[in-house]
């Protein structure tokens, strides 16, 4: 990458660009609604059970022009998520900027664990145990959302829950590779402790992005 494109991604006028799609939000507060995904390259945190690691690695993916993307989005849908990756790996200030200057919904999905950049309607927090969240976005949270793997993420997903702000939703979603052991768990869990709410991967049942 020569020195030029570097500042304008290091300036996030520039993101390395993984893939972007129109479908169905298939997870949390927002699922079965019609959005436009925008997958952003790069993350270091890890999760062994991740199922886009093709994302890790930010230098296979072009860096592209934020006005490009924001030019797609607008002829799909009112409502963009943001997702990655870890999308705030990069400044997201220049891209929602310009999102909500056409007037658009703004959604990110982050671990959490890098400073909170640009301006989001609703940021969902799904924390990781590799790298946890700052303190910002456990404030700003508007749903956590808790990958269940094993009895441990109950136990952490307790432990994130007591960081968030009071209006924040709580979700335990079953880890897809684990659902059939999980979610008998997840929903004795739910029944016991009604403050948390279920959520699946339900773009998955559907057989689409």
């Amino acid at each position: 990458m020569n020195k030029e494109i570097q500042l304008l991604v290091d300036k996030g006028e520039m993101l390395p660009l993984m893939e972007e799609f129109y479908t169905i939000q298939g997870e949390g507060y927002h699922k079965g609604t019609a959005a436009y995904f925008i997958r952003i390259g790069g993350c270091d945190v890890g999760c062994h059970w991740c199922d886009v690691k093709e994302s890790w690695n930010a230098d296979i993916h072009p860096p592209t022009e934020t006005v490009k993307i924001v030019a797609q989005a607008k002829k799909y849908s009112d409502t963009v998520v943001v997702t990655g990756g870890e999308p705030l790996t990069w400044d997201m200030t220049a891209l929602t900027a310009q999102l909500k200057a056409e007037g658009l919904q703004v959604h990110i999905e982050t671990s959490g664990a890098y400073k909170l950049t640009g301006i989001w309607d609703w940021i969902c927090l799904s924390p990781k145990k590799m790298k946890l969240p700052t303190q910002e976005v456990y404030e700003k949270a508007n749903e956590l959302k808790m990958i269940i793997y094993n009895r441990d993420d109950f136990r952490f997903a307790e432990e994130q829950a007591a960081k968030v702000n009071k209006d924040c939703i709580l979700y335990m979603q079953p880890e897809w590779s684990k659902r059939d052991k999980v979610i008998p768990e997840i929903v004795d869990y739910v029944m016991a402790h009604p403050k948390w709410k279920v959520s699946l991967q339900t773009h998955k049942y559907l057989n689409i992005p």
